[in-house]
């Protein structure tokens, strides 16, 4: 889109523009346009817009001396185009302008404004003074396209009930795919929002845990009954706001229902108004069922991935499906056990972190591998399955 001279310009972030685009494509109903300054002053107070649950006001408030000069400048019915990354990617019809307080619009998303808090220092970095609401439009073809993509396979299943589960997959482990085969059990259809942030800094690149999961659908479970959705987890998702707009989405992709772990870091119960509120209080209004699934853990008794609830074993029995310490091992270039992560699973990984990593790929595999005496190229992935065969041959261990 070519940027017009007769208009004036707003310059936006990745994550304003996939917000922008999440709630364009009703995704986050009833939430489907930019809120004015009465409308953003009531949902602070109440938590609720249109007799549904929403933790804050959803505003426009880039930050920048450009962005601010603009944002005074503007009156009532004026064009404005949305800039990002030097390309006219929306625009923007004028209704109101109006001040903010960064500070306590920090406090609505976090439930803290102290700049210690990792989603508190990247917001106030584009968090601006001045809002501004209207009626807009952006071009940006994924969430539209996911959104279409999910329709026709619910109509082409014809799916009444639909679970949504949503899944970092960093990396995808035997508790996650406990999960998703209890969902499946449970539905008619299974939608898996795969978490994609805007910064990848301390995890698995978004491409890399995305093959990994299709890697175990494709061939363990049924590939007809799941579909993968891109879910860009922006700032809105944060803190104990994180379920209620996971409930939304969910709800608005169709979903009719949505499964969560226990031990999520947004279940607990918090404060408001001097009162004690759950997860299941915020979600009342958003018709959407809200399952939780227990801990899993792998028992060396019982030989098998069970419950923390069930077991009835010690914790000193227990394998914990902890990923932070399982994409440690992956990053160091180590093979987790099979019983963390599948090896197909490790394989796929692997292979795309480090390419190329053996000079004599096909001459270690022929001399370590087991054959048919015919000449076979072998690819990376295969050979870290095989070698995870040979780590679980146990005759002379």
């Amino acid at each position: 889109m070519a940027s017009s001279k007769r208009n004036k310009q707003l310059y936006i972030d990745a994550e304003a523009l996939s917000t922008l685009a999440l709630v364009q494509e009703g995704l986050i109903a009833p939430v489907t346009k930019l809120m004015s300054e009465a409308e953003a002053i009531e949902v602070s107070e109440t938590k609720m817009y249109k007799g549904v649950p929403y933790p804050f006001p959803f505003l426009l408030a880039p930050k920048g001396i450009k962005n601010e000069t603009c944002i005074k400048s503007l009156n009532q019915g004026d064009i404005v185009d949305l800039i990002h990354e030097h390309r006219v990617v929306g625009e923007l019809t004028v209704q109101e302008t109006f001040t903010i307080d960064p500070e306590e619009r920090l406090q609505c998303i976090y439930g803290t404004s102290d700049v210690s808090h990792p989603g508190v220092k990247k917001t106030i970095d584009r968090l601006g003074s001045m809002a501004v609401t209207g009626e807009y439009h952006v071009n940006y073809p994924l969430i539209a396209g996911t959104k279409k993509m999910v329709e026709n396979m619910i109509k082409e299943q014809n799916a009444k009930s639909i679970s949504a589960l949503m899944l970092a997959a960093n990396p995808l482990n035997r508790a996650h795919e406990r999960m998703i085969r209890q969902a499946l059990d449970q539905s008619d259809m299974v939608v898996l929002f795969l978490l994609k942030p805007f910064n990848e800094t301390n995890g698995l690149r978004y491409d890399i845990r995305y093959e990994a999961l299709m890697t175990f659908i494709e061939n363990f479970v049924p590939p007809n009954k799941i579909i993968v959705v891109p879910l860009e987890n922006s700032y809105i998702f944060a803190g104990y706001n994180e379920l209620v707009l996971d409930a939304l989405v969910a709800k608005n992709y169709g979903c009719t229902r949505l499964v969560i772990g226990k031990n999520h870091a947004g279940l607990g119960l918090y404060y408001d108004h001097n009162h004690l509120n759950s997860i299941f209080d915020t979600t009342k209004g958003i018709k959407i069922e809200v399952n939780t699934v227990e801990q899993y853990v792998y028992c060396n008794k019982c030989r098998t991935l069970v419950s923390t609830t069930t077991c009835p074993h010690g914790q000193h029995h227990h394998i914990h499906y902890h990923s932070p310490s399982i994409l440690q091992l992956i990053q160091e270039g180590m093979m987790p056990p099979s019983v963390l992560v599948r090896r197909e699973v490790s394989a796929s990984i692997l292979s795309a972190l480090y390419p190329n990593r053996f000079s004599h790929l096909q001459a270690i595999y022929d001399a370590l591998m087991p054959n048919v005496g015919l000449m076979e190229e072998h690819s990376e992935e295969d050979f870290y399955i095989q070698l995870m065969g040979l780590y679980q041959t146990t005759s002379l261990t």
